[in-house]
């Protein structure tokens, strides 16, 4: 700032570093990108360690074997956040109101947060990190991103595997049936006609 209290020729833009912000944050959320690596199991050795009673059980998340020993009343949603450390998946409400929890199971979409992981022992589940990458989205993501079918992002990858799961459901054509069948995805922000703007660009270039 200069002495009369106005930006100097080196401060920051506001807009642009919101720009900026903004723009990474929705890349993360979308893609569920996270800091932790998949491929080093030390969050498992330690939850195998200090269960008591645990049983043996195999997740194959996003194409990959998970071998685990989990207390058999951890639900799909907190094993695949707390102990495969999968965090793209969010909890929510925890009572299968929000759908921030959404993943698919044998290609079909549920709530994990109302799911056992023992219930799903062999099966294949794909969460947000498994849709697509920063480097190749899936059409839908890219969608969400052109769209801006997000604002604070939180329900953003629920949202999404709802909506790629619906691309392979039963669907009218018209924007109220999409908003029927997203019924059970909340977005607190109100970013919905965003959202179904980017389902019926995807629907309409498949």
């Amino acid at each position: 700032m200069n002495d009369h209290g106005q930006p100097g020729p080196s401060d920051p833009n506001r807009r642009e570093f919101l720009l900026t912000m903004g723009s990474s944050a929705a890349a993360t959320v979308i893609t569920g990108c996270a800091t932790l690596r998949h491929d080093e199991p030390q969050a498992a050795a330690a939850h195998r360690a200090n269960v008591q009673g645990a049983v043996p059980i195999t997740l194959r998340i996003n194409d990959k074997d998970h071998h685990l020993q989990i207390d058999p009343r951890t639900t799909l949603l907190d094993c695949i956040r707390e102990v495969v450390a999968f965090t793209g998946t969010k909890k929510g409400c925890d009572h299968g109101q929000c759908g921030a929890c959404t993943v698919h199971v044998n290609g079909r979409r549920v709530n994990s947060c109302l799911s056992l992981a023992l219930m799903h022992d062999g099966e294949e589940i794909t969460t947000i990190e498994g849709l697509g990458s920063a480097d190749s989205l899936h059409p839908m993501q890219a969608a969400f991103l052109a769209h801006d079918g997000y604002q604070c992002g939180y329900c953003t990858s629920g949202q999404i595997m709802s909506a790629v799961a619906l691309l392979k459901e039963p669907c009218g054509p018209d924007d109220a049936a999409v908003k029927e069948l997203m019924s059970g995805n909340i977005c607190r922000c109100g970013a919905y006609p965003n959202i179904v703007a980017a389902i019926q660009q995807v629907r309409k270039n498949a």
